[in-house]
């Protein structure tokens, strides 16, 4: 997982990328990325409140709601555009999980592997969705200083992980795949050499 210098280094960059950008697409996608690694993520929590019949594909409108009330900032002409260059197909709609992909910072394949390969081994399911029960196979609270010191149970160390891939107004203790990608491609986006990063990844999952 990310740690507070290296989402506080992220935002910096983010900002001060901002200044000089003019692409609608990364003007979103920095916005995103300047509030920290769960910035794309949270965009998403967001689009899912408008998908009421959840069939995963926003509207025009649904488009530009979602952004601005996630306080994305972008004029009326750069929504409009950012709206067609996700709508590949000109139906008037685009596709939830087609449009949180493109708007992710590139990773290379590498970095996409070691993200498949630690949430294969968190998922211990295999239902695509890590919960405290998936974490109590992989995972020992016992040695987590909260639970050591008496302050924390078992399952209020496994919550309290699980938060730390949620957005604060949304919690439900879940780990989508998409969830779980979202957050590591903002930690990505900190990490400019590929052998941290999958050092950073072997060293957090132990794989």
């Amino acid at each position: 997982m990310s740690t507070d210098r290296e989402d506080q280094d992220m935002r910096i960059k983010c900002q001060q990328k901002l200044k000089t950008t003019t692409d609608p697409v990364e003007k979103l996608r920095l916005q995103c990325l300047s509030r920290g690694s769960t910035g794309i993520k949270g965009l998403g929590r967001t689009f899912r409140i408008y998908d009421d019949d959840g069939d995963l594909v926003l509207s025009k409108d649904e488009f530009k709601k979602g952004v601005n009330d996630y306080g994305c900032q972008l004029t009326a002409e750069e929504l409009e555009e950012c709206f067609l260059a996700f709508d590949k197909d000109a139906s008037g709609q685009i596709s939830f999980s087609e449009f949180l992909q493109r708007l992710r910072p590139p990773m290379s394949k590498a970095r996409m592997a070691l993200i498949n390969t630690a949430f294969k081994k968190l998922d211990t399911s295999g239902d695509g969705i890590v919960t405290s029960a998936d974490l109590k196979g992989v995972y020992d609270a016992r040695k987590h200083p909260k639970y050591m010191n008496g302050e924390w149970t078992e399952d209020q160390v496994f919550n309290s992980f699980l938060t730390a891939f949620d957005t604060p107004d949304d919690i439900d203790n879940k780990i989508t795949k998409d969830e779980f990608i979202n957050y590591y491609a903002g930690v990505s986006a900190s990490i400019d050499g590929d052998a941290y990063f999958d050092l950073m990844m072997r060293r957090s999952w132990k794989i």
